[in-house]
């Protein structure tokens, strides 16, 4: 037997009143041709009283028509709709979500006699039998002729799926006009209603993230675009911005403000390149209107979908992600050469740990690895960071992300709180191919020159690194400096002509004057072992507390100087960062360690982290 339908609904539904999950029968679906984009499909549904044909297919739903479900006659319940109203007054209906309760093959045919509807005309009999709907309706003002009648869930989830006009968010609550300067009315609709059939709306909506402007080239062309995030109180969408109106709109929207938004296209989102919960995204236009509205504060902020730092070892690579962790430490900013492009970019690789007990590095590119202050331990929440498993799972920062400090929201304030508690004396376990300790940073994967020995580092086909405290005991003064080649890019070692003139083999060239470079073997011991370290330049000037080119002029004129800045240097404490692999030379096999990093010794830091080593050994013990 068929199911009932709800007689009168489309006439209701036409009205403007509010119609809950109406059951109609579908007469007809026919295919309509959009050119480029998804297929789009025209329905002609029927209460069993009337028949309309103004009905669309929404893109998302087109499965249920390719799986053969949706089907002439299938008896089908509507949990979502929107009416939008076209320039000439037509009234659409947009179905966002619907549910076959029947198939074809289970509905002898159509049910009862049913009449077109006509705009406009409500007889006694159509009034007569929408009382007996499926569902309660509540009578609301007719729908003005200009007026699009919108349907969107509220974010609380209201058990409401249709929201007459005068139900739609706006300003403080539930009126749907807006006052925008000028004093004129604007209707306002929320971001969930949004969607390609509707030609005229406007949003009131809070920019939670503004992405850089970034230049393209392909074969139709070039250009430049950037890309916003805006979210109500209804959901959040895409928009994107090209050439004139970069210039127009990037100096006028700033993050976190609140604006109108009008006039802009609407398109299926690409999801490739967006986190945004909505099957939409905005592209300006030449008509696109962007006003500052100052009344309507209550929107929300940034909406965030942690991932616990533990579980981006199961993430897809790629993926873009929501992450919230602390800052245990910052790595310097560098500066780097895209080979693609030969282009220069900023870096800076931060160090995130969360509640789980584990660390991932997170790299920082251009103005946000430059701007980064990771000096005080922030709480970092970034919106839409890249997954990657290069080194483990790391993370990147992409044009669109968005990164904040210390935000407002609980997730910050727990972690806080944790972290100052315990998390601070707690040695993380890094999914980045590393251990991020107090000391944080590139001080990692601690060890001691014993374990660092017996546990066989470097014998894989990769490098190994690890992170120790030690003291020079003896610099090997021997070859440790040479005449290099001056060109900026090349440290090549010199050959000297003997005639005032050096030549460079690599660069080809003869040069007059030439640059100190440096190479130190040094030997470094802890409490248990010691280890030959080699330090180039940065290394060991860190190491002798003295610049290469002035080592080199004094080694010259004043050797013994010289031997007294490396007898000081000696028997001073720094943390080394090693790293450690087996090389063959002259078929011959040896561990070479080599010293990526020299830091002086934080000793609060370093205490801290033998406090934490402690208790970890005392819990295991049972003591």
């Amino acid at each position: 037997m068929a199911a009932r339908l709800s007689e009168g609904a489309i006439a209701a539904m036409m009205q403007g009143e509010n119609v809950n999950n109406p059951v109609l029968q579908l007469i007809t679906i026919r295919a309509i041709s959009t050119g480029t984009g998804p297929q789009r499909y025209r329905m002609l549904m029927s209460d069993g009283v009337q028949t309309l044909s103004s009905f669309m297919l929404a893109t998302q739903l087109n499965d249920l028509v390719n799986d053969q479900g949706l089907s002439a006659n299938a008896i089908c319940k509507i949990n979502r709709f929107i009416i939008n109203v076209l320039k000439d007054g037509r009234k659409v209906v947009i179905v966002m979500d619907l549910e076959v309760l029947q198939t074809a093959d289970m509905v002898a045919g159509k049910i009862g006699n049913p009449v077109q509807y006509t705009e406009g005309t409500l007889q006694a009999g159509q009034q007569q039998s929408s009382g007996s709907l499926a569902t309660n309706q509540a009578p609301s003002r007719p729908a003005h002729p200009n007026e699009s009648t919108v349907a969107a869930a509220t974010a609380a989830g209201s058990a409401s799926k249709y929201i007459t006009p005068s139900k739609v968010p706006g300003k403080a609550g539930s009126s749907s006009f807006l006052s925008t300067p000028g004093g004129s009315q604007t209707k306002v609709v929320p971001i969930a209603s949004l969607n390609p059939y509707q030609s005229r709306w406007t949003i009131c909506a809070r920019v939670t993230q503004k992405g850089q402007v970034r230049a393209w080239s392909n074969s139709r062309g070039e250009g430049k675009l950037f890309s916003i995030e805006l979210v109500d109180e209804s959901g959040e969408i895409r928009a994107t911005a090209f050439n004139e109106q970069v210039d127009k709109f990037f100096p006028l929207i700033e993050l976190n403000k609140v604006y109108y938004f009008s006039k802009g296209h609407l398109k299926t989102a690409n999801k490739q390149y967006t986190t945004v919960k909505n099957d939409y995204e905005i592209t300006f236009s030449n008509e696109t209107s962007v006003v500052a509205c100052d009344e309507a504060q209550h929107l929300p902020s940034v909406k965030f979908d942690f991932i616990p730092i533990g579980d981006l070892e199961s993430a897809d690579r790629d993926a873009l992600v929501d992450v919230i962790g602390i800052c245990k430490s910052c790595e310097d900013l560098t500066k780097i050469t895209i080979k693609s492009s030969n282009r220069e970019v900023l870096k800076r690789v931060v160090h995130l740990m969360d509640m789980t007990g584990k660390g991932v590095n997170v790299t920082l590119w251009g103005n946000d690895a430059e701007n980064f202050d990771g000096s005080k331990q922030p709480v970092v929440a970034i919106k839409g960071v890249k997954v990657s498993d290069f080194g483990g799972r790391t993370l990147s920062v992409v044009s669109s992300s968005s990164i904040l400090i210390n935000p407002d929201i609980p997730e910050s304030f727990k972690l806080r709180g944790w972290f100052d508690s315990e998390g601070q004396l707690l040695e993380s376990t890094s999914i980045s191919g590393t251990r991020t300790g107090p000391m944080g940073g590139a001080d990692t994967n601690w060890k001691s020159l014993h374990e660092a020995k017996s546990e066989n580092l470097g014998q894989g086909d990769k490098a190994d690194y690890f992170s120790c405290l030690a003291t020079v005991v003896y610099l090997r003064k021997e070859n440790c400096m040479y005449q290099a080649c001056p060109s900026p890019d090349c440290n090549k070692k010199l050959v000297d002509l003997q005639n005032g003139l050096y030549r460079c083999e690599k660069c080809d060239r003869e040069f007059s004057n030439f640059k100190y470079r440096m190479i130190l073997s040094v030997n470094i011991a802890d409490f248990q072992d010691n280890l030959w370290l080699t330090c180039f330049q940065d290394s060991a000037e860190t190491i002798l507390g003295q610049n290469t080119a002035f080592l080199g002029e004094l080694k010259e004129k004043n050797e013994n100087a010289f031997d007294e800045v490396l007898q000081k240097a000696s028997f001073t404490t720094h943390v080394f960062r090693v790293r450690v692999k087996q090389e063959t030379f002259n078929d011959e096999s040896r561990l070479k360690a080599t010293a990526v990093d020299v830091k002086p010794v934080n000793h609060q830091e370093y205490s801290r982290r033998l406090i934490g080593t402690i208790r970890k050994n005392a819990a295991q013990l049972g003591c």
